[in-house]
């Protein structure tokens, strides 16, 4: 299973908080779904749109190293809450799909 830092979990998975004006990354590590000796060899991310939506979330970056994905985001609508999804690719052609949430809300100090 991917592993997640800076996340909270609901009854839907993980949820993570992200103002409209901040571009920021994060990091799926896959170290621990993968089977010894794999590695990966692609990584694609994917925002589920949202109907009507001025401001969509954006995927500004994507990389990934043998066993780790980053994306890179920004934009949003405050209020809405975005599927952003992350498929992989491995060296022993698995392939998974696993996703998470960004909640868009105003932050503050």
């Amino acid at each position: 299973m991917a592993t997640l830092s800076g996340f909270y979990a609901d009854n839907d998975g993980a949820v993570i908080n992200k103002d409209e004006d901040a571009v920021l990354s994060y990091q799926l590590v896959w170290s621990d779904w993968l089977p010894a000796g794999d590695t990966l060899t692609s990584s694609t991310w994917a925002v589920e749109a949202i109907t009507g939506d001025t401001d969509p979330l954006a995927i500004t970056g994507n990389s990934n190293t043998t066993t780790a994905t980053t994306v890179s985001i920004s934009g949003g609508t405050i209020g809405n809450i975005y599927k952003l999804y992350n498929t992989i690719g491995t060296d022993l052609s698995n392939t998974d799909r696993r996703h998470f949430r960004v909640k868009i809300q105003e932050r503050t100090l």
